[in-house]
């Protein structure tokens, strides 16, 4: 099996080819839905109330807006946030993962936002960039209802797409139309599979 990590920063696009991949017929496992699974956890919001304060948790579930303005402000908190979360989303990453192995899937396709910030590109074989031009990044969270200070914050946080491109595997640019990106999910589609035939063919020496 080929585990392939897509990533990139908030607004540039990485879901949306992920998703354009998992209807070509590849299997995906989405970082951001097992962390959303993580949170519905009874020992996780445990450890939130007493790292963080009893007030992000409530009638057994977490006040995910009243978080994420914590996180978003203050980096320590963050930092607290992704240790208690994130080895959930690990653990349900590989056992999702031999899951797929049992199937006998070639390919599984990785979708996380934060794939070089913690380091998790390195336990991948391939890693794919979705990038785009600021203007066009800072166009699409506008549209999503952030502010100009809420989109800084959050992209200060993330390594900057130009060092992520710097060493991934495949860099998609999703500056245009929807039109565009479909023509280069389908390059990388076809890429993909370029990497299977490899894969094989390195097995079979």
């Amino acid at each position: 099996m080929i585990t392939i990590g897509i990533t990139g920063i908030i607004g540039s696009g990485k879901t949306t080819v992920s998703n354009l991949l998992k209807q070509r017929g590849l299997a995906v496992v989405d970082l951001d839905g097992l962390a959303r699974e993580a949170i519905t956890l009874k020992e996780v919001q445990e450890d939130i109330i007493n790292s963080l304060g009893k007030e992000f948790v409530k009638d057994g579930k977490v006040v995910v807006e009243k978080l994420r303005d914590l996180v978003f402000v203050e980096k320590e908190k963050l930092e607290k946030l992704e240790s208690i979360v994130h080895p959930k989303i690990l653990e349900g990453m590989w056992k999702e993962i031999d899951g797929l192995k049992g199937k006998k899937v070639k390919t599984v396709i990785i979708d996380g936002p934060l794939l070089y910030e913690k380091g998790l590109y390195k336990s991948l074989n391939k890693t794919i960039v979705v990038s785009a031009g600021m203007d066009k990044i800072k166009e699409r969270l506008k549209e999503r209802g952030l502010s100009e200070e809420d989109m800084d914050r959050r992209i200060s946080l993330q390594v900057p797409l130009k060092e992520k491109e710097k060493v991934a595997d495949f860099v998609i640019f999703n500056n245009g139309t929807k039109e565009d990106l479909e023509r280069e999910a389908e390059g990388l589609w076809k890429r993909i599979k370029e990497w299977e035939v490899r894969a094989k063919c390195t097995l079979m020496i």
